[in-house]
């Protein structure tokens, strides 16, 4: 665990009456703030027998509902554009990047890396998991023809920048 995260630790969308709020970010410095959030898919066997090289030596699905990773990065990106709209207390912002990478690391899982930038008083955590999140979410969808034991999991956030507290690299 992280010292700094036993500090004095406190819920900042919960005010004194212990009723839920958005956090007033007014008073924050600008600052540029990046956030680097990652989930992973196991594929099931009935899955990875569908993977396919494309010309630029990438690894892509092809199922019946079209190239599943191009896909997920094109949801990814749109959930991230929408997360104000579906996790209640994020306030809306105007992402200036957001970059999806869908790849397969040496135990045959697909790892999705979402990372997203702005130039605000509030950080991206929220946006880049639910970029994350929805990404995994649209592999699972588009391929849970072929098996049901796919898997999501370890979604979290892998380094942070900009603001009070930074993470990772």
């Amino acid at each position: 665990m992280n010292p700094e995260d036993t500090k004095n630790p406190k819920l900042t969308h919960i005010d004194e009456a212990g009723n839920p709020r958005m956090v007033d970010v007014g008073d924050k410095q600008i600052t540029q703030r990046t956030a680097h959030a990652r989930s992973i898919v196991v594929l099931p066997p009935a899955v990875l027998q569908q993977l396919m090289q494309t010309s630029g030596g990438q690894a892509e699905l092809y199922t019946k509902k079209g190239p599943v990773f191009h896909t997920a990065i094109i949801a990814g990106t749109m959930a991230v554009k929408k997360t104000s709209e579906i996790i209640p207390f994020c306030h809306p912002l105007a992402i200036e990047g957001c970059t999806i990478d869908i790849y397969l690391n040496k135990a045959q899982e697909a790892v999705v890396d979402c990372t997203v930038k702005v130039t605000g008083k509030t950080g991206v955590e929220m946006e880049a998991l639910t970029g994350a999140s929805a990404a995994a979410l649209t592999i699972y969808d588009m391929c849970k023809a072929l098996s049901h034991h796919i898997i999501i999991k370890d979604t979290r956030l892998i380094a942070k920048t900009g603001g009070k507290k930074k993470l990772g690299n």
